[in-house]
């Protein structure tokens, strides 16, 4: 059966400010302290989308989180109104309001695991949402998480949806940032390729400066949970020097689509036995993996992580051919900025488009392109029981727009997330959203 490789985006939640909470992760570590503008981070996102859906690609939309995180207050033991609570709570610790008022949920390539039914054994699609317990503000977002990608991909004759993993370090799970796919059309039969960080349960190499969010036992128990054959599965661990470097998801550094892999030298531990292994695997399968490497010679491990060249989107034109989509970070620097040319300029470059997107909002706090995003390949029986009311449209694109414009600030800062009247703003805008797409009651503020 033919397939499509949908990418779902998150919208930039109303409380998109600059905290600084992302140790590793030296873009969000940098702009501590910024003024934030929500309102600008939204518009930028959206246009992204609504250019791709444009561009003949499905594309979805997928809701941020509630914040400021009340009843996760009220856990802690802050006690009395809404109003009461956000004031105990920002007196206690504004870095803990922070964040548990983060916008993080926007990342979605960090949501979940998706391998498409083609790969499964009970052919469905399975999705295991990520229990992101490398960082306080992320590993609350699993419950909403798990609510809004239900109520998008909802049949369950065709897809299957998995709790997070154990909330320990041992089995910290990052999602589709750590997770790529190789095939020959999507509704084929492809390999999946897992990076962790280190191993858990046995002696590994392992980064001194910065931690290595996901662990090979995570990788392992999401490939047994989505039912993948071990003959067209590999685990790969991400090179401690990377991570050390700034380059907190393989996302950050390597990037795939279909047959090609797009990476950096520094990307694998141990580069060749992957390659190898991938090749082989892929060849079962009649196809032959093309693996661009982009020497350490011509972009630093610093160029990467300032410019975010491998957290581009990789996407097959309607012809075939390949395209990147790129922040406008990787325009500006000089380095990067020549590599592209020259890749674009060589005899039989399996990339022949380059699109740049302004998504500095996003990338201050350190996302680029494809952490907006989650890939998620179906086949047309599978794309028709999709919620209809998330895909993109012309119509939606002007809806979610205007509702952007109505609804968000164009500037925050950390102070201003106990103002009870923002949250006010939000509850409102948030109830009138999952109307727009349908969602059902997926808040606990609904609730």
């Amino acid at each position: 059966m033919s397939g499509i490789e949908a990418n779902f985006d998150g919208l930039v939640g109303m409380t998109h400010h600059y905290a600084g909470l992302s140790m590793g992760n030296e873009a969000s570590m940098n702009h501590r302290g910024q003024e934030s503008n929500p309102r600008k981070a939204a518009l930028q996102g959206l246009m992204k989308m609504k250019a791709l859906s444009d561009m003949g690609l499905v594309q979805g939309v997928l809701p941020p989180q509630q914040r400021p995180n009340l009843p996760a207050l009220r856990q802690l033991g802050f006690t009395g109104s809404d109003e009461q609570v956000l004031s105990k709570a920002a007196q206690y610790s504004p870095l803990l309001l922070s964040n548990l008022s983060s916008a993080s949920s926007m990342w979605t390539a960090n949501a979940a695991t998706v391998s498409p039914s083609a790969d499964s054994a009970d052919q469905r699609v399975h999705f295991t949402v990520a229990n992101l317990n490398n960082k306080l503000h992320r590993s609350l977002e699993s419950v909403t998480t798990s609510r809004a990608l239900k109520a998008t991909f909802a049949d369950q004759s065709c897809f299957v949806h998995h709790d997070p993993l154990p909330q320990h370090a041992d089995w910290g799970d990052e999602g589709a940032a750590n997770h790529n796919r190789f095939c020959g059309e999507y509704g084929e039969a492809g390999v999946q390729l897992f990076v962790y960080g280190r191993k858990a349960l046995q002696e590994s190499e392992a980064p001194k400066r910065y931690p290595a969010r996901q662990t090979l036992e995570a990788s392992q128990a999401v490939a047994r949970l989505h039912q993948l054959e071990e003959t067209r599965t590999v685990f790969a661990q991400q090179n401690p020097v990377a991570i050390d470097s700034g380059v907190f998801h393989n996302d950050v550094i390597a990037v795939s689509n279909r047959n090609v892999l797009f990476y950096h030298q520094l990307a694998f531990l141990n580069s060749q036995s992957v390659l190898t292994e991938l090749g082989e695997k892929l060849a079962q399968l009649g196809q032959a993996l093309i693996a661009l490497e982009v020497p350490t010679e011509q972009v630093s491990i610093q160029d990467v992580v300032g410019s975010y060249l491998f957290n581009s989107q990789l996407l097959s034109k309607p012809d075939g051919s390949m395209m990147l989509i790129l922040p406008e970070e990787c325009r500006q620097n000089h380095n990067v900025s020549a590599y592209l040319q020259e890749l674009l300029a060589k005899e039989n470059s399996p990339i022949n488009k380059l699109h740049f997107f302004d998504l500095r909002e996003s990338m201050r706090n350190g996302g680029g392109p494809a952490c907006l995003r989650l890939r998620v390949v179906l086949n047309e029986q599978e794309l028709a029981a999709v919620n209809q009311a998330t895909l993109m449209t012309p119509a939606l694109y002007q809806r979610l727009t205007t509702w952007v414009e109505r609804h968000y600030r164009d500037s925050l800062y950390v102070a201003d997330l106990a103002d009870l009247q923002l949250l006010s703003e939000i509850y409102f805008a948030l109830d009138e959203l999952t109307q727009i797409l349908k969602l059902g009651s997926i808040y606990e503020f609904q609730r």
